[in-house]
């Protein structure tokens, strides 16, 4: 099953589930579910109020929308999100997706309330025929695999 699905802590905000916008789109349409004003090289966590459950084999990556950085400045401040499967549930933060953004402007940026600012993309991914992990399972929400 793959899926995107309201954090619980953002239910009573309605978030939209997000959509591919055309057939031919590859990005599922992220949006903030509040309003965000990012100062002058200032990296903020735009919150979407959404979660994603995905395969075992399986990532979401998250890229910036290609008008955010022409239109208002801002860029992703990790260039590219990567959402791991077992992010999904985790007991800090139900796996909520944010969205980490960074302001290159000389003034205040803001985003509004349901702007779609990034896109998710599901993928596969492989292993190393001699894959070995450090933990069997994630201890904590986002960046947490780093501890």
């Amino acid at each position: 099953m793959r899926k995107f699905e309201v954090v619980t802590a953002f239910a009573h905000l309605k978030p939209e589930i997000p959509k591919r916008a055309t057939q031919g789109s590859a990005g599922y349409d992220l949006s903030a579910i509040q309003e965000v004003t990012i100062k002058p090289w200032e990296i903020a966590f735009v919150p979407t109020g959404l979660k994603a459950m995905m395969q075992k084999d399986e990532v979401l990556l998250i890229y910036p929308r290609s008008s955010l950085a022409i239109k208002k400045g801002l860029m992703m401040s990790n260039s590219v999100g990567v959402i791991d499967q077992d992010y999904y549930g985790n007991k800090e933060n139900e796996g909520h997706i944010m969205i980490p953004l960074i302001n290159i402007k000389s003034h205040d940026v803001t985003i509004k309330a349901g702007e779609r600012i990034a896109q998710g993309i599901f993928t596969n991914f492989n292993k190393t025929s001699d894959d070995e992990i450090k933990q069997a399972t994630r201890q904590g929400g986002f960046g947490s695999s780093g501890h």
